[in-house]
């Protein structure tokens, strides 16, 4: 264990004093990681910070069922509590709307009043609209649409899906953008990782020659190399939670106008510790592998 430990402690001490050989190199580094990572953090914290504003926000589908002319309002009614008994699981709330109802609410437009005054009959005919809750996707919803077409006294089944599949486009599209910026993130780490490990192999190939000559194993060839990296994902995770926080308050003074126009307090926040602390072990676990891929393919001389 001692030996496991001070092995460790010597590679370390060797990782930090080649990084300060080379401050200008190692600055740009972490730099560059770090603007590159704080793009998805800065996604991800606008993301958790919309959350609470939409869950006030009425985005449960609507199903319309418009009764046959020969339906009675009392006959609607049965079917509307029928409806909501064989599909609990499904539905938020069902409301009967009669053709009274519907006509007076047509006429208190200004656009309908006069057209509808024309008419020698309401016809308008008996409708259920059927609120279903969150549990209801969107195949759920088509599939209960066309349950309820095959009733005999419906006539006429309305259920607008388009938005759900807008939502669900625009969900999908930012999960896209996440993992493409994240693709990109992993992308510009093992670039500049390896790059950078490749120069110090190359600086330090008369050490690990001798190294190599006096018994030197791989595994300790290697390890200051994977700490080099490790070290470099550290610094630039850290560095990209503070350039997140100093996007976030800018963005904060920008938009406070704009939400209290709207009567919501809505301000942007860093996403949660968790979440912040697992991107930064991700990026040097990414370095480290990236350094040791490089100095496998550059220190065999």
């Amino acid at each position: 264990m001692k030996t496991w430990l001070r092995h460790h402690s010597y590679a370390l001490r060797i990782a930090l004093r080649r990084l300060s050989l080379t401050p200008f190199s190692t600055i740009s580094n972490i730099t560059v990681i770090a603007f590159v990572l704080a793009l998805p953090l800065l996604a991800s914290a606008v993301l958790s910070s919309l959350e609470p504003v939409t869950r006030t926000v009425s985005v449960n589908p609507v199903i319309t069922l418009f009764m046959k002319d020969v339906a009675s309002i009392e006959e609607t009614q049965t079917l509307a509590q029928e409806i909501e008994s064989n599909a609990a699981d499904s539905i938020q709330k069902v409301e009967v709307l009669s053709k009274t109802q519907a006509l007076d609410s047509l006429k208190s437009s200004e656009t309908w009043s006069e057209s509808l005054q024309a008419l020698p009959r309401n016809p308008l005919p008996h409708s259920i609209i059927i609120s279903l809750n969150d549990t209801a996707d969107t195949q759920r919803a088509n599939e209960l649409a066309e349950q309820w077409s095959t009733l005999e006294l419906v006539d006429i089944v309305q259920f607008d899906s388009d938005w759900v599949k807008k939502l669900e486009g625009i969900i999908y599209f930012f999960k896209v953008v996440l993992g493409i910026l994240a693709a990109g993130v992993a992308a510009v780490v093992i670039a500049t990782v390896f790059n950078t490990v490749r120069m110090q192999a190359l600086v330090q190939r008369d050490e690990i020659a001798v190294a190599r000559l006096v018994g030197a194993t791989e595994s300790f060839v290697q390890r200051p190399f994977l700490y080099l990296g490790a070290i470099t994902g550290l610094c630039a995770g850290l560095l990209s939670i503070v350039l997140t926080a100093i996007a976030l308050r800018m963005m904060n003074g920008a938009i406070q106008v704009l939400s209290e126009s709207y009567g919501e307090s809505f301000v942007l926040r860093l996403p949660e510790s968790f979440w912040l602390v697992f991107a930064i072990v991700i990026v040097m676990l990414v370095a480290a592998l990236a350094a040791r891929w490089s100095v496998t393919r550059h220190s065999t001389f």
